[in-house]
Parts: C-alpha cells; structure tokens; sequence
C-alpha cells in the first residue's frame, strides 16, 4: 500500500472515503492539535470517550495513556505529550501548506471567481473538513457553535485575524456571493455545519489532481440534455419565437464582448408538460451556446433545496462569466414564493428578523446583475412577488398548443397507434399537454405487441384520462357526446333570421373584426348545436365553457378564468361559446354583492376587445345586463319547431335509425306538438339505444311522452292516429 494512502487511512480510522490525495500530516496535526488545546476540545474528548483511541493515536499518545483512564492524572499526561508536540508543529507552521491537489484547484478557482488568500484558507479548510472524518470528529468536540464563536474558532485554527475571517464569510463576501462556501447563521450547530459547501461532491472534486473548473459544479449544475425539437415546433408562440431568439443572441454578444453588465433573464411559464424545458434547449441549440441546468436533485437522487439552489445558480453565473452558455433554472417555485420562510444562509443578512425580504431584495439585485443569460422556468406565477416578476427582459407563458398544433402533434406521436377518432378526440382536449400525451404512447408503444387494435385506443385514453384527472382536468372522450348528429340541418331549426345567411355574413365579417353572438329561447331549440355547425362552417374550433365552469369561490378567480377563456380561444383561433350566459351576465342593478359587478365588467370587456367569434346561449334574455345585451352584434331567437320542420327531423332520424320512411298520418298528430323541439328528437334518439323502437309511430309518441313533461304538458292531448 502507498505510503500517503497509509497516512489517510490513518487520519481516517477507515478506509478513505473518496480517492484524493494524502493532506500533508503536519498540518493536519496542527490543526487538530489546535483544537484540542487552545480551543478546549481535549476536555470533552475525554468527557466523551468517544474517538479517543483513534484521534490520540493519529497524534502519538501512548497506548498506555489512552488506555488508562480519564481521572485529571491522565488528562495532565496526555496534555504533556500533545502540548510538547504542538509547540513544535507551531514552531513550524508558517512552513506547512495544503494538499498539492487541493493548493492547485483553489489557485485556479481563485483566478477565476477572484478569491482571496483568506477565502482560499477558509474554502480549503471547509473542503478537509468534510474529507476528513477525524478533522470533522476533533470539531465537534468544540460542541454547537454560534455564528460569532465559529468565526473565533475559524480565526484560532487557521490562524487569522477574526476580523479578516468575518469579512470573508459575510454575506457580501465572495465566498457566500459566489455560492462557493456559506456560514450558515440560522440554529444551532457544529463548526461541520455552521461551513456550507457549494455541493456534496465539491471537497471531493477539489482534492482530486486537476480539476477542471466545471467539474466543481457536479451535483449542482449539469449539462442539458440535447434539443430534440426546433423552432418550427413552436409556431404558436408566433413573434415570440423570434424575439428570444434575437434577444439572446444579442445578450450573448454582449457578454462574449465584455459588454454591459446588467442581467439577462426570461421567465417561462405555463401547464405541466407545454414544452418549457424543451423550448430552451431548443433556442440554446440554435444559438450554438452551451445550456447548463441547476439541478433539483443531487447525485444520489435526494433533492436540493432553494437556498442550495440558488447558491449553485450564483456559482455558476461565476464559473462561468467568460463562457458562451446559457442557464436553465427549472422548477423554480421553492424560489420565488412570495411567501418565503427561513434563511437562507450565506446569502441574506446576519440575523434578519425578516429573512423572506432580503430574498426578495437579493433576488431583485441578482436578476439585474448575472451575467450569464437565465432561463427561470415553472408551471404558475400566482404566487410570485409582481416585483420580481417585472424584473425579467421576457416573460412568456407556454400554454396548452392550439387546435392546429394539437393536430400536428397527435398526428407525430400516436397516428400510427390509434384511429382516426380517438386521434381527433386528443386533439380535441384543450388541456392535453404534448408532455401527457407522449408519454402515455411510449406505455403503449412497450405493451403494444399484447394489445389489439381497439385495446391500444381504449389504453392510452385511459392513462391520458388518469392523468387528466389528477391534474383537475376534464377527461377526454373516445366519442364527443356533444357532436353534431349526421341528421343537423341548420334549416331545420326555427329561427328569426336564415341561419345559413347568418353564416355567410359571420365568415366575411370575421376578417375584419369580432363578432358577437347572442343566441336565446327555449331549451333544445338548437342554439349550442347551432354554434357547432356555425364553427364547422367558419373552419375554426369550438371552445365550449358552461357558465358554471366559469364561477370559482375564490375573490378575482372568476374574473381571471373569464380572461382565461378569452384568451385561449383568441390563442386556438376558436370561436368562443359560452353556455347558459344568464349565469355571468346578470343585470348589475340587482347585485347583491360586489364581486357580481366586477365579474359583469371583466366579461363585458373580453367580449369588446375578443377578435373573434364569440357566441352567448341563454334560456332567459330578459335577466341580461343591458349593458351586455347592447354589445351583441346580433340577438337570434330561436323557437319550437314549425310543423313542416318537425316532420322533415322525423323523416331523417327514421332513416338515421332504420325505421322505415314515417306514414302520412303521423303528420298531423306530430302537428298537434306545440312545443316540439330539435333536442326532443335527440332525447328520443338516444332513447333507443336503451328501448329500441320498432317503427316510426312508436317515435312520435315517444316525442309527445317529452312534450308531456314541458311545463303545461303542451302537446300532451290525445293524437288522432292513436
């Protein structure tokens, strides 16, 4: 065995805990010496008798003196023998350096993050104190430790002025600014953990022989993984695509130049799985710089907090000021709270009895001082500080892609897996994001040789369906129970105007404005399905939003889920309908409390400024705002069928439904239903997937038993073909 792996193993009492170079004995003696002397850590070792044998055999007491007890005659006995040793070791001790290893990585690391001599000697006595086991044993014999008495015995053992060794361990200092090592004020603790190392492996990594700079930030910040999409993945995000690519390669040449020094910062939000994460490696590969990403997790997969984060994302920003490199700091929410408890030690004032407002303060100096571009990435800034928020160059949400997208990318990822109406359904989910969507078909793709066909389509709805639920979101369904029935004839609904004229004028007046839709009458007269068609005909998606899904218990959350909906419709290029609107629209003058008429005015001003098609549904017109009633650009009513529509309807559903072409006779006693609407001829039609009719008589007089629970029973009488 190697003479320096003898010493450690020595030093250690165990086989070495990592494969680093022997530190030189003597100073690892003095320090220890230090310690147990003038620091007045040999009482409690003794006191303990814990490690005795060990430590005091690594520094030359006898057997026999470490045998013999710990009464205050072997304590005078074994202090005469350490003392006539330290008083040598000092004699000596401007002669004594650290390990060859640990000098040449702290020469370099000072060049680079400009680290003085004091911070070296703290940074490398930090590093032997976690490598060290008998080093970090001996300090704790000194017992828990207040931030002013570590930086006493720091001074002592290093032999520094205190006053030098508080300067390089303040918060402003270069050692706590720049992540590299933190004394960590909050509690209670040992001189093992008052020091904060930048990472678990960084004392590792500093006592290996030549160690790259970068090295050092293993466990903390890592290289990105390759892009696997480009820009044109993206084209929903439109200008924006163009405007980071522009902005970051303008702030890049100007960091590569030694530019202006004022931070580069875009913040990224949106859903879960919207492709954020993907978006930056994706402009990192198309700017041809490196992406480094803080880690949330550590080597051994135990995951890192804020405060360790944040220390990374400032080391980082250090090692790597003369680099072409951009930074990912994902999963930011354990950052940027507005609700912050706790210190964060190294980083924020000594003894603040406010911790979370110096994290803001330090936030909003280090948002406009890094000097290497950031990506900051999570899934909501609800509960960010607004004054944080406007701190960023870029602030971009990434939501749920539209329609079109959603197409391109159920087509890409599970066209060859399932049919065509399960593909449209996927598409068809406003709330399905890429990321969920993916990675239920790679499940599906390693279980595929066990399925069927109609097995892999009824599989992967259902774990998209599990995840949709967990996430709060509406399910998707194989079969839209919503859609348009193939027996739809817009001439078959009773109208005060030409539906189909309508129609024509929405898909010219669309070009050049919104338009703005008000669609009242009885319930079943055809008005949702009627925005169905419409938005069919116009080429556009539908987005569908009962009123009730629009009403949340929360104060403003109503409001924001209105501008919410506005919003993603104007992103999908959707026509926007809204049902049962009386819900929303009520007439202000009768509010019973404030939140009513907020609500009224956010809806009124979505519908002035949405350049789109927006369509309204109510059964009740006359519990409208007036104020909304006048902004609607058409008011259609819509009515009970008229005869000679009712008796077309029954023609195509008993074609629909095999039923034989409908006898004469029937037409007068289907007359006789005042009130007969399109939705009672899709009840009825559903109705026999339960009871099957035989015929087409047992069809009407399944419509007159709908008519007979309408209030008053219309149509209820006796029919003459009975």
């Amino acid at each position: 065995m190697p003479r320096h792996q003898r010493l450690l193993d020595a030093l250690n009492d165990t086989p070495t805990r990592s494969p680093v170079p022997e530190p030189p004995v003597p100073l690892v003696r003095l320090w220890l010496l230090r310690i147990l002397l003038p620091l007045g850590g040999l009482r409690q070792l003794l006191h303990d008798g814990q490690g005795v044998s060990g430590l005091l055999a690594t520094l030359g007491v006898p057997h026999a003196l470490r045998e013999g007890g710990t009464d205050a005659a072997g304590l005078v006995a074994i202090r005469r023998v350490l003392e006539s040793d330290w008083q040598a070791l000092e004699a000596q001790a401007d002669a004594f350096a650290l390990p060859v290893a640990l000098e040449e990585n702290l020469a370099r690391l000072a060049a680079l993050v400009q680290l003085s001599a004091v911070d070296c000697r703290l940074l490398g006595c930090a590093c032997l104190l976690q490598a060290l086991r008998l080093f970090e044993d001996a300090a704790d014999t000194l017992g828990p430790l207040t931030p002013a008495k570590a930086i006493g015995v720091l001074a002592t053992l290093l032999d520094l002025p205190e006053v030098a060794v508080k300067r390089a361990l303040a918060p402003a200092g270069v050692l706590a600014h720049s992540g590299l090592l933190s004394l960590r004020r909050a509690g209670q603790g040992t001189l093992s953990t008052r020091l904060e190392l930048f990472s678990a492996s960084f004392a590792e990594a500093m006592l290996a022989p030549d160690t790259e700079p970068l090295a050092l930030l293993r466990g903390a910040v890592a290289s990105s993984a390759p892009a696997r999409l480009t820009l044109d993945d993206y084209p929903h995000l439109g200008l924006s695509r163009t405007l980071l690519r522009t902005y970051l390669a303008s702030a890049l040449g100007h960091h590569s130049a030694g530019g202006s020094k004022r931070g580069t910062n875009v913040l990224l939000y949106g859903p879960p799985g919207t492709g954020k994460t993907e978006l930056c490696r994706t402009l990192a590969a198309v700017l041809d710089c490196e992406l480094l990403e803080v880690s949330a997790a550590d080597e051994d997969g135990d995951p890192i907090g804020g405060e360790q984060r944040l220390r990374a994302w400032r080391a980082a920003q250090r090692f790597l000021a003369r680099r072409r490199a951009l930074i990912l700091f994902d999963e930011i929410e354990d950052v940027f709270t507005s609700q912050t408890e706790g210190d964060v030690t190294g980083l924020f004032a000594l003894h603040s009895p406010n911790p979370g407002k110096h994290r803001k303060g330090w936030l909003h100096r280090a948002l406009e001082t890094n000097p290497v571009p950031t990506f900051w990435v999570t899934n909501a800034v609800g509960e960010m500080d607004a004054a944080l928020i406007r701190r960023f160059d870029l602030v971009l949400e990434l939501p749920v892609p539209p329609r079109q997208v959603r197409d391109s990318i159920a087509r890409a990822t599970v066209g060859a897996l399932v049919g065509a109406e399960t593909l449209a359904a996927l598409a068809a989910s406003a709330v399905l994001a890429p990321a969920v969507l993916t990675r239920a078909a790679d499940v599906v793709r390693q279980v595929g040789a066990g399925l069927d066909p109609a097995q892999r389509d009824a599989a992967l709805l259902a774990l998209v369906n599990h995840t949709l639920r967990a996430q709060g979101h509406t399910a998707v369904m194989a079969c839209d129970p919503q859609r348009l029935p193939c027996t739809y004839d817009p001439r078959l609904v009773h109208a005060d105007v030409d539906l189909q004229a309508i129609a024509q004028g929405i898909a010219h007046a669309s070009h050049t404005g919104g338009v703005r839709l008000c669609l009242y009458g009885l319930p079943g007269t055809g008005k949702s399905a009627y925005a169905r068609w419409l938005a069919e005909q116009l080429g556009r998606p539908l987005q569908l939003w009962r009123a009730s899904d629009l009403l949340a218990k929360w104060l403003g959350a109503s409001e924001r889920l209105v501008a919410r909906a506005f919003h993603d419709a104007q992103e999908d290029g959707a026509v926007l309908l809204i049902d049962e609107i009386d819900g929303l629209l009520q007439d202000r003058r009768g509010a019973a409390q404030a939140w009513e008429v907020t609500l009224v005015n956010e809806l009124l001003t979505q519908m002035e400024s949405f350049p789109g098609v927006f369509i309204a549904t109510t059964n009740r017109l006359e519990g409208l705002d007036p104020a909304a009633l006048r902004r609607f650009d058409l008011k259609l009513q819509f009515r009970a069928l008229r005869p000679e529509q009712a008796w077309a309807l029954l023609g195509s559903h008993c074609a629909a439904l095999g039923l034989g072409v409908p006898e004469e006779g029937l037409r007068q006693g289907l007359r006789s239903l005042a009130s007969l609407t399109p939705g009672d001829f899709a009840t009825v039609a559903r109705r026999h997937r339960l009871q099957p009719l035989r015929s087409a008589q047992d069809f009407v007089i399944a419509l007159r038993t709908e008519c007979g629970f309408k209030p008053g029973g219309v149509g209820a009488g006796t029919m003459g073909f009975v």
